[in-house]
């Protein structure tokens, strides 16, 4: 089948945070620095070519740019300022609206107004939502018990309703990035048993950012593996065990001491994360992206209004604790929404997945018999 080119592939991607590409003239400095580049994954040079070249087939179905952790190497390494690392930052919110069918993930990529118009609409409709359900089957003077203004049997309940509907789009958009990253190109011949075998790779990078912690610049690692951390660990204990969270006012040190890791790690990496971007100190924070700064600002309302809800509910103030209650659930919901299954938390799912997609294409060239150093088709 013929290749063909787009002309207008460059100027996409600068909506998506793209910048400087046409600077690069391929002398290598950027693929011979980074700690990851090795055949047949040969980045970011490959991706630069394919986006400066308008193959806009291949860097769909490229898992290359899911393999990059930005450590800012390549960027510091340039003689032409292109920024390759920003540029395969820009290629990742790119492809995470490739993959989503919804056509969301391509609004607030774009725009980060309509990121805005998005949470803002959700905010209000939750906060309107809950404050009509709270006090029409209770009290806002009430926080647990008899006569809740929110009690967490319907706070569970809604948790999980949302939670599956969300979990279904990502889901889905897993789906689509393995059948345009592998199950749509004949040519790579993965087997059932290949799949299995290789299975554990998907928990053991999720769990540990295995690659990125193998970066020379340890410290974001340490950072970066904190946050996701604390935000599952989190999540385990809204969705799982709620009713032990939101009771009291007595402390259940079984849960609430992960609770209060939980949100002191996502606070301090958070606060961290900001405060990068402030400075620009590093080289991955100097360009920051409109939605980067969104989801970290989010983030970090979401674990302040939850720790501080659960301090005036512990304190006696049920009135405080529910106003703060539904401050925060006005934020999380949005956050949830937006993030989960079309933007930045996205990203914990599909960095495993180009793991375990990456070593499977290995595997197939293998039995191919066929060089890994080939490059592999896309």
């Amino acid at each position: 089948m013929a290749v063909q080119a787009d002309p207008r592939l460059v100027a996409e991607l600068e909506t998506y945070g793209a910048q400087d590409v046409l600077k690069c003239y391929h002398c290598g400095n950027c693929t011979a620095v980074c700690p990851f580049s090795k055949e047949p994954f040969i980045f970011p040079r490959k991706s630069m070519r394919y986006l400066q070249m308008g193959l806009r087939e291949k860097l769909k179905s490229n898992l290359e740019p899911w393999l990059c952790y930005y450590c800012g190497e390549c960027s510091e390494q340039c003689p032409r300022e292109a920024e390759p690392g920003e540029t395969m930052m820009s290629m990742r919110r790119w492809l995470t609206a490739q993959y989503d069918f919804t056509g969301i993930s391509n609004l607030l990529y774009r725009s980060w107004y309509m990121e805005l118009l998005g949470i803002v609409i959700l905010a209000a409709a939750t906060g309107l939502g809950f404050y009509a359900y709270g006090t029409a089957h209770g009290s806002i003077h009430v926080y647990d018990g008899a006569n809740a203004f929110l009690p967490s049997s319907f706070i569970h309940a809604f948790d999980w309703t949302m939670g599956s509907i969300l979990g279904t789009f990502l889901l889905i958009n897993c789906l689509r990035m393995w059948w345009i990253t592998m199950g749509r190109d004949p040519r790579v011949k993965v087997t059932p048993a290949m799949y299995a075998r290789r299975a554990w790779l998907l928990l053991l990078h999720f769990f540990t950012q295995k690659r990125y912690s193998e970066c020379d610049r340890k410290g974001p690692w340490r950072h970066h593996i904190v946050l996701m951390l604390s935000y599952v660990t989190m999540l385990v204990l809204i969705m799982g065990f709620l009713p032990l969270v939101q009771a009291g006012p007595k402390v259940n040190w079984w849960v609430h001491a992960l609770g209060y890791a939980a949100t002191a790690g996502l606070l301090v990496t958070v606060a961290m994360a900001l405060l990068g971007r402030v400075r620009k100190t590093r080289t991955h924070y100097k360009h920051s992206h409109e939605t980067d700064w969104i989801f970290l600002i989010m983030l970090f309302y979401v674990a302040l209004t939850g720790i501080l809800q659960h301090v005036c509910h512990r304190l006696g103030s049920p009135y405080a604790a529910n106003v703060l209650y539904l401050a925060h659930l006005m934020g999380v919901v949005p956050m949830l929404v937006l993030e989960v299954p079309f933007s930045k938390w996205a990203h914990m799912c599909y960095r495993p997945l180009a793991m375990y997609f990456s070593h499977l294409q290995i595997d197939a060239l293998e039995a191919q018999g066929r060089d890994v150093a080939e490059t592999l088709p896309a």
